[in-house]
């Protein structure tokens, strides 16, 4: 007699649901999506959906700190027949190829030498893939997909690349090979305000459209020194005790240099860190459940979410050119992490000039 599986899915709207239930488990498929529209919960849904086919799946990201928050969500979902493991690409990589697997000079590996261990590997069993925030991964890994006959689910948003090494989404489909493509449009993590001031920075020809939800428009906080964001980020955490804060800067130094004045300011607050740098302890794994301050570096805020962002210092960006693509799609994914409020901060007397000319309607001032 074969066993009833009982399907657990997280909280989807119809057409997400819709979505997900449209996908056939064969093949390749290539989801694209702007921020807010669910494809992280989707691909953590499709992992564990995939994986109850009998075949052991593996949900891939780029960030290890997006690893951290979709771990989670997967074990929530799994149950005994269910087999998911949630792994950074690199970690993976390395684990599949073994310990001597050889690096290139951009970070990632040697990719004619995986490609070769690829071809002559013996036929084995099948392998399932599902990557979150697939553009942040070369064409050269869904190129390893293909040579490899793994079944490939990519969720991705080509606006959103902020990885040297990246991909859009025609490098994913021409590296997968045969594949479906489908579309997610709808924003449910924003307010109408904040995917506003993200629409901003937008790089694509249109814009997703506005959320309806109603919110507090965003701000920017002209601030008299280095340690009035302290003073900033204790202000916000005092008004609301329960919510998370994500404080996103643009070094690893600025990260400790926010975290110290943090805890000499007000220790009880408890702020967190993360660096990829760290290789463990308090640095590297987080509790992301836990509300409060969190301090995160511009490349790791990728598929994160918090009920309010602080981007403290938008005036390192003073002498980039504000019409940089990478500029303008840092903003949009720092911009669009933020559930309920969002403030931008600058050290100075000038406004950076990227936001400059944002009206006070979509950002407001003093």
């Amino acid at each position: 007699m074969s066993e009833t599986v009982t399907l657990t899915y997280l909280d989807l709207t119809p057409t997400q649901r819709a979505l997900l239930d449209g996908m056939s488990f064969d093949g390749n498929h290539v989801v694209d999506g702007p921020p807010g529209s669910g494809k992280s919960v989707l691909a953590a849904q499709r992992a564990v959906m995939l994986a109850l086919t009998g075949t052991p799946a593996v949900l891939l990201t780029r960030s290890n700190l997006l690893r951290q928050s979709l771990a989670p969500m997967v074990s929530d979902l799994c149950s005994g027949s269910a087999t998911v493991t949630v792994a950074t690409a690199h970690s993976w990589l390395a684990r599949w190829y073994g310990a001597d697997a050889p690096r290139s000079d951009d970070g990632w590996y040697d990719w004619p030498a995986f490609y070769e261990r690829a071809a002559l590997a013996e036929p084995g069993d099948s392998l399932t893939l599902v990557v979150d925030e697939g553009q942040d991964l070369p064409p050269a890994f869904y190129r390893l997909c293909r040579i490899l006959g793994a079944r490939t689910s990519v969720f991705a948003d080509e606006c959103q690349r902020l990885t040297e090494s990246n991909s859009t989404l025609l490098e994913i489909t021409q590296g997968l090979g045969k594949c479906s493509s489908h579309t997610l449009a709808a924003n449910h993590r924003n307010t109408r305000q904040t995917a506003e001031l993200g629409a901003w920075f937008h790089t694509g020809a249109h814009p997703p459209a506005l959320p309806e939800r109603e919110g507090l428009v965003p701000r920017l906080h002209s601030l008299p020194h280095q340690g009035a964001v302290a003073e900033l980020l204790v202000g916000l955490a005092e008004r609301s005790p329960g919510r998370s804060i994500g404080v996103v800067v643009h070094s690893a130094q600025a990260q400790f240099e926010l975290l110290a004045r943090l805890e000499r300011k007000s220790p009880r607050l408890r702020p967190q860190m993360y660096t990829a740098q760290a290789t463990a302890g308090r640095y590297r794994t987080l509790d992301l459940s836990r509300p409060g301050i969190v301090i995160v570096h511009r490349a790791s805020a990728k598929g994160l979410q918090f009920d309010t962002v602080v981007v403290p210092d938008t005036d390192t960006d003073a002498g980039t050119d504000p019409t940089s693509a990478e500029l303008r799609m840092a903003y949009y994914v720092m911009s669009t992490r933020a559930r309920h409020e969002l403030h931008f901060g600058y050290v100075g007397e000038r406004e950076p000039r990227h936001l400059k000319e944002i009206p006070r309607h979509v950002l407001a001032r003093p």
